[in-house]
């Protein structure tokens, strides 16, 4: 009964469960009676709707909550914010290195300079009514059935990922907070995490490739929970590190040579004849100096020491690490333990730390400012020793006893040493409860709610829709499937909109195929007296916490007749005056059932059952400050993290500013890709008109460069057939394929250079026009060699 009451206070108070909290209630259903089990159904039951209630209290601790659960939707939010810039910074940095990789005068195309301009979408719906329902059955299905998104997730591209991810956890799964899509979230994670350990081939390739799924994992370590450990956990020591600028504890003999190599050149005034040095040296004979050796030894010394206390940190915070990331450890060894039932443990603790350590832990202390852990990116001395470091626990994680840099053999005794305490750290990580019965209650309660939305923009149900209509044959192989009955209702996948057409809607979730529970108790066979005194034990303890501390409520034992009776005659509260009414109801019932004969009596379970909760709020408002205060902090971050990325944005943009107001043949320089933007004088002319064409080709003379690989037009046909060429803007072509005779146009395209450039770094050769197959690189040569010359 304790563990029970301990579950409802706990549950009820909306709190983030901590993992001694999930052990206590997390029961395992083999060892419980029957009796047991119901009774905590109708404790989470009524808990739950007592959560639901909360904003009918005001005291200090619903305040506290009340802000808390802000924060945490703020959090999330902005995460999904932060994530979309992110994307739109790698796209746009990636679009440029590309451009200047090909040695092309760099302009800016509509798409790109689009993408950076909608940051916030609006709120509206286009859709009709029939949309709205088809559409909220389908993501309340996919929310319900991650096994949907899992198989999605083995069968979509690189390419697609972004958009995927974006949709999946930031969306679907975009309350960080909420224990029921978190539940939901990681039990996706199970069905990708199973489907990569079935297709595995090799032991020591699994978790290591870039794949959708591992994109997936470090995606989730990136979510609030992670970057408040991660924050908690790293910062001050990376911050302590990087504060000290001068220490340089390069390891690396060749490295170590060239220093002293241009140390000694300083001191010759730059005279390569006075210094007494080869300048190339193998590695081999670089490990041998002996003025290298004694400036190595105490680097390796002040290495360990720095290693060992981020591990020691590390291993220290093991009750801190988020639930969810704990649990995705123990899958892993659950799953390899079955796929390779005799791997050793150490080989076991390898995979484990794979995904700890190579996609949580290293990549925030290697690129710390990415992870918002230092204000500024860390001077090269100290971003030289977070690599190292990072080397050094991979490899300790790995249980590496070489490594591919000879030079780090030289701190091997780091792994040797700290073996055993991370095989005990990472099995540890592995110690956490189930959460199945849990998430089959709560799918219960979300099934009895009217009021579940789904913050989502029109472009990601256009693109999700799009995704499961490319894969339905693999997702819903039989007609009858409830998925492929949703997607024949709503009809085809539409095209995404222009980005400055995209806006937000609220998407209301429910089934179609379940009927709306009305009684949850019948429902999860809980028996009436359960039910009842459940309800009446949760209305007193709301009761109790609306009445002023210096009344009755205050006394004890507790008189809950009073109590109640009380609450029934403050009329200036009519919520309360009812609550009161409806108490004084459940207890005469619960007297008239003689499920509790006399509510005043000493020792009866009701009041027992309320003061033990009651007893425990203080210690939990606490716990709820806490936790506000360090999610304030993660929130500045965030906000923080925010403004970097939009700085970056507005970088590029003005460096495409720059670039397309320049009419003369000016290259590109990697200098301009980080940002160093010129500045116009006042009384610059505007730069002549750009277009160029349009350049009028036959079928013939394209094929013959080329550029066509294969025509789809009958023979005695082609000879009518031309295409015309044009270029609005540097970068940007317009083709239109022409009929002789006919007034309009075959097809019209829009080709980005850059887009062709992407095309062939994905080794896609091709491009079907339907009326002919274009030849991807031939097409990219013959359109820089046509209009660079005309251009310039």
């Amino acid at each position: 009964m304790a563990a029970v009451t301990a579950l409802s206070a706990a549950q009820a108070l909306r709190q983030q469960p901590t993992t001694s909290e999930l052990a206590a209630r997390r029961v395992s259903t083999g060892t419980r009676s029957n009796r047991q089990s119901k009774r905590y159904s109708v404790t989470a039951l009524y808990v739950s709707i007592s959560a639901a209630e909360q904003d009918e209290v005001d005291d200090e601790l619903a305040r506290a909550q009340k802000k808390l659960r802000g924060l945490k939707a703020k959090i999330s939010a902005q995460s999904k914010k932060n994530f979309l810039l992110e994307r739109d910074v790698r796209y746009l940095d990636s679009r440029i290195a590309l451009l200047i990789q090909n040695r092309i005068a760099l302009e800016e195309n509509t798409e790109v300079a689009n993408r950076l301009d909608e940051t916030d979408l609006r709120s509206g719906n286009i859709l009709d009514h029939r949309k709205v329902d088809g559409y909220g059955n389908l993501f309340f299905l996919l929310q319900t059935e991650p096994h949907y998104i899992a198989t999605l997730c083995r069968l979509i591209s690189m390419a697609e990922i972004d958009s995927f991810l974006q949709t999946v956890m930031f969306t679907i799964y975009g309350n960080q907070y909420e224990q029921r899509e978190e539940h939901l979230l990681l039990t996706m994670f199970q069905s990708v995490l199973a489907s990569q350990f079935e297709s595995a081939t090799e032991f020591s390739s699994l978790l290591r490739a870039n794949t959708p799924a591992s994109r997936l994992m470090t995606t989730y370590t990136r979510r609030g929970p992670g970057q408040s450990y991660l924050k908690s956990v790293l910062s001050e020591q990376i911050n302590d590190l990087s504060s000290h600028l001068d220490l340089d504890l390069e390891i690396n003999p060749l490295k170590v040579f060239e220093q002293i190599y241009d140390e000694a050149l300083r001191g010759a005034n730059g005279n390569p004849g006075l210094v007494f040095l080869e300048r190339c040296v193998s590695a081999e004979d670089a490990a041998n100096n002996a003025e290298v050796l004694e400036i190595v030894r105490p680097r390796q010394s002040t290495l360990l020491k720095i290693a060992n206390s981020f591990l020691s940190k590390v291993i220290d915070s093991l009750d801190s690490v988020p639930y969810g990331i704990r649990w995705i450890c123990k899958q892993i060894r659950s799953l390899t333990r079955r796929k390779y039932p005799n791997t050793e443990d150490s080989a076991v603790c390898t995979l484990i730390g794979a995904f700890f350590f190579l996609r949580f832990i290293n990549p925030a202390i290697v690129t710390p400012h990415s992870y918002m852990l230092v204000d500024s990116l860390p001077a090269d001395n100290p971003r030289r020793t977070l690599t190292l470091v990072a080397k050094m626990l991979q490899g300790l994680a790995n249980k590496s006893t070489y490594s591919k840099e000879p030079y780090m053999a030289s701190v091997s005794t780091f792994v040797d040493d700290n073996k055993i305490r991370m095989n005990k750290f990472l099995n540890d990580l592995c110690d956490v409860p189930d959460f199945y019965e849990t998430l089959e209650l709560d799918q219960y309660v979300a099934l009895s709610k009217k009021d579940i939305t789904l913050s989502i923009t029109i472009n990601e149900i256009y693109s999700m829709h799009t995704l499961l209509e490319q894969h339905l044959d693999t997702l819903g192989r039989e007609k009858s499937s409830r998925l492929s009955v949703i997607l024949r209702d709503v009809g085809p996948a539409p095209s995404v909109l222009p980005r400055s057409e995209n806006f937000t809607l609220q998407l209301p979730l429910f089934s179609r195929f379940e009927t709306q529970i009305e009684d949850l108790g019948a429902a999860l066979d809980i028996t009436q007296a359960d039910v009842l005194f459940m309800e009446t034990k949760s209305l007193l303890i709301q009761i109790i916490r609306s009445l002023p501390s210096s009344s009755i409520a205050s006394a004890r034992p507790l008189d809950l007749h009073g109590i109640a009776s009380l609450a029934a005659k403050i009329h200036k509260d009519p919520l309360l005056t009812k609550k009161g009414v409806r108490a004084l109801g459940l207890l005469s019932e619960l007297k008239e059932q003689n499920i509790l004969p006399d509510a005043n009596l000493p020792g009866n379970a009701l009041a027992e059952e309320i003061e033990e909760e009651l007893a425990q709020l203080g210690s939990i408002r606490q716990k709820v400050l806490d936790e506000t205060q360090s999610l304030e902090g993660v929130l500045k971050t965030i906000k923080d993290h925010n403004e970097y990325l939009q700085g970056q944005f507005e970088t590029y943009k003005s460096y495409l500013r720059n670039v397309r107001m320049q009419s003369g043949p000016k290259k590109s320089s990697v200098n301009d890709r980080v940002g160093l933007v010129a500045v116009h004088g006042k009384g610059r002319k505007e730069p002549k008109s750009q277009y160029l064409g349009p350049y009028k080709y036959s079928q013939q003379s394209l094929q013959k460069e080329g550029v066509i690989s294969v025509c789809n037009v009958p023979q005695n046909r082609v000879n009518n057939l031309y295409f015309y060429i044009s270029s609005p803007t540097p970068g940007t072509f317009v083709v239109s394929l022409n009929y002789k005779g006919r007034i309009r146009g075959l097809l019209e395209l829009n080709l980005k250079l850059d887009d062709l450039l992407e095309m062939m770094r994905n080794d896609i050769e091709v491009l079907d026009l339907e009326y002919v197959v274009v030849n991807v690189p031939r097409t990219l040569d013959f359109l820089q060699r046509q209009f660079s010359r005309r251009r310039w």
